[in-house]
């Protein structure tokens, strides 16, 4: 195995859901939003570890995902929360994943394909309440609608929204959309149609609107222990940490320039660490000369370009690093930590997008 890995702690993203659902209203479920490989840290793995310890759903964005899951013997309850292509709706139903609905002709796809199984499909109407993206505009909520939602080839498991700004520190627009969101309800009340849940809230709403919790909540960046906005309640655990190791030392005299561009060039006698990660493995070049790194509980800089296959370190001279010394990219030495959210605050990016970007090139490694 590579020296550079990814190291997953079950246990901290199970100890993250129970902490979760202690928060929570009774009887609400949790979804565990595992899609793009469970934010990188391993779709299955991450599943099964969620829902030992209490979630009851889980959240994908393809179908191949819940296939995957299918394929690892997971039978919990899958919801595919983006729209599935026309030719991925027999796989679907095969598998028994729940759907979103929003489109008429999508939806009679689905009808038609539950038809001709004899099995109802169960999905969940996708309102667009102000995020702007897939999903029906309340408008267009007609009684063709209606209509098709009595279909006896469809069970409606859910009414669904999605929130836009819940991360936000001004609620005004969380507000707007819960309440267009419950004007919905209403009106498929009047109609005698009840979906078996409502789910609108996501980690950051979850968690500091809980009127919005509803019947269920969709949980994704904070199961995994990151930021679902700033600042956020203590007691949640990073899953994930991204660790290396020094390939090579070199000690070097002032003026001495590092990497692609010789963007850096000492100031004063240096050791310059080789680390043999880069870009590559999604440690993401904007992270070069602005990101930290720990070694043996000390925190130094990278310096230079980072490159697709290795990325330098500063450090003093007499600093004391040896060559197999562990590198902390993403976690804790010696009382110190880096966070995925402070590489992306320093790639001004988000957090989910450190933690989904590192790529298959790194191993996950699974501890307690």
């Amino acid at each position: 195995m590579r020296p550079t890995i990814a190291r997953i702690y079950l246990d901290r993203l199970q100890h993250n859901v129970s902490w979760i659902l202690n928060r929570l209203n009774p009887h609400v479920q949790l979804m565990a939003v595992v899609k793009a490989d469970g934010y990188g840290h391993g779709a299955v793995p991450v599943a099964q570890a969620a829902l030992s310890a209490g979630a009851s759903y889980l959240g994908v964005a393809l179908v191949g995902e819940g296939v995957a899951l299918r394929n690892a013997g997971i039978d919990a309850p899958i919801l595919v929360l983006g729209q599935p292509a026309a030719q991925e709706v027999t796989e679907a139903l095969d598998n028994q994943l729940d759907l979103v609905v929003f489109d008429p002709e999508r939806f009679a796809q689905i009808e038609e394909a539950a038809k001709k199984r004899q099995r109802p499909a169960r999905v969940h109407l996708k309102m667009d309440t102000g995020m702007g993206r897939i999903g029906m505009l309340p408008a267009h909520l007609d009684d063709a609608w209606i209509e098709r939602l009595r279909s006896p080839h469809v069970i409606l498991a859910g009414l669904m929204t999605h929130f836009a700004n819940a991360d936000a520190s001004d609620p005004l627009f969380t507000q707007h959309q819960v309440a267009v969101f419950l004007d919905i309800a209403e009106r498929l009340r009047q109609a005698s149609i009840e979906p078996l849940l409502m789910h609108a809230a996501n980690s950051a709403a979850a968690l500091k609107y809980p009127g919005t919790q509803f019947s269920m909540v969709r949980v994704g960046i904070a199961m995994y222990g990151l930021e679902a906005y700033h600042p956020m309640p203590k007691g949640l655990r990073p899953v994930m940490e991204l660790i290396s190791t020094v390939t090579f030392v070199k000690d070097v005299d002032e003026g001495f320039a590092v990497g692609y561009g010789s963007t850096f060039v000492t100031d004063r006698p240096m050791k310059i660490i080789t680390v043999p990660i880069g870009y590559a493995d999604g440690y993401r070049r904007a992270l070069s000369n602005r990101a930290h790194v720990l070694i043996r509980g000390h925190r130094y800089p990278v310096v230079g370009r980072i490159s697709m296959d290795q990325l330098s370190v500063g450090a003093d001279a007499a600093a004391p690093i040896n060559v197999g010394d562990p590198v902390v990219l993403i976690g804790e030495s010696g009382g110190l930590t880096v966070t995925a959210d402070d590489l992306a605050r320093e790639a001004d990016t988000i957090g989910y997008e450190i933690v989904t970007g590192i790529s298959a090139r790194v191993p996950r490694v699974y501890g307690d």
